[in-house]
């Protein structure tokens, strides 16, 4: 080997030595170039990578952009909550079934039941409900049964026409009747007309002691306790929904008027007597 190709091979030796300290870097950034040279379309430059890309597997954020852009999404949020099923449809019921359904409650309960109630149960509107009552009484009363459909105490249930109780009372009763006493009746017609009221306003009333009267009406129900005077703390009484049922009210301002009935001084005597 002559001495001009020793000198080349040295000086083109010594233009190629890397020094240690450089090495590393070099090798480190090797991949990443041929990765990129890889994803690059042919013939032309690599895409840049897109505003708000992910980088290492996270979300970064983009100067400009909302402060929920560029957040790493959280699985579940957003979501709307996810609802039970749907409940079944209420039933189509036909006119002959409507009132095939009515009347076959009607016959087993023991008082007056509302029209709320009968339309929940059997999950129709209640102005249908409503209606096909008012229709059936209509037709009962037009039929002329022994029987008739009648509204009370906030309610309707099946009664005996008034032109057959002789007959019912007989069958039920077996000639035995059990009648309120001249004093609960006018006891009664006091507590109806002047209710709430004590005990002390009824006997003012009156005139006499009523304790055992209103004892006896509280046991047959036709009058209960609702609350206490403030004043005195006395017991206040009123008639209850099985007076309404008994006397065939629909509610208490349904009473005739008691006025015509009275002496014109009737509210000086109950105060003089106090």
């Amino acid at each position: 080997m002559g001495d001009e190709e020793h000198g080349d091979s040295l000086a083109d030796q010594a233009a190629a030595w890397i020094p240690p300290w450089q090495r590393h870097r070099e090798t480190s950034a090797k991949p990443v170039e041929e990765a990129q040279a890889a994803t690059a379309p042919s013939g032309g430059e690599p895409d840049a990578e897109p505003p708000g890309a992910a980088a290492n597997g996270r979300a970064v954020a983009v100067p400009g952009e909302s402060a929920g852009a560029g957040r790493e999404s959280v699985p579940g949020r957003g979501r709307s909550r996810q609802r039970g099923p749907a409940p079944p449809p209420a039933p189509v019921l036909d006119d002959a079934e409507l009132r095939g359904a009515l009347e076959a409650i009607l016959l087993v309960v023991d008082e007056p039941v509302a029209e709320t109630t009968l339309a929940d149960v059997l999950e129709q509107p209640l102005e249908r409900v409503r209606a096909t009552l008012h229709a059936i009484s209509t037709d009962y009363t037009a039929r002329g049964h022994g029987f008739e459909l009648r509204r009370a105490a906030g309610g309707w249930r099946l009664y005996t026409r008034p032109e057959y109780a002789g007959y019912v009372e007989r069958f039920v009763l077996d000639g035995q009747t059990v009648r309120l006493t001249q004093a609960a009746l006018e006891t009664l017609a006091v507590v109806s007309y002047k209710q709430p009221v004590t005990r002390s306003r009824i006997s003012a009333i009156r005139g006499v002691n009523c304790d055992g009267v209103i004892r006896t009406l509280f046991s047959r129900g036709l009058v209960e306790e609702c609350g206490t005077e403030p004043e005195t703390g006395a017991h206040l009484y009123r008639t209850t929904t099985l007076f309404l049922e008994k006397l065939g009210l629909d509610s208490i301002t349904d009473l005739p008027p008691l006025a015509p009935f009275l002496p014109d001084d009737v509210e000086d005597l109950a105060d003089a007597s106090r």
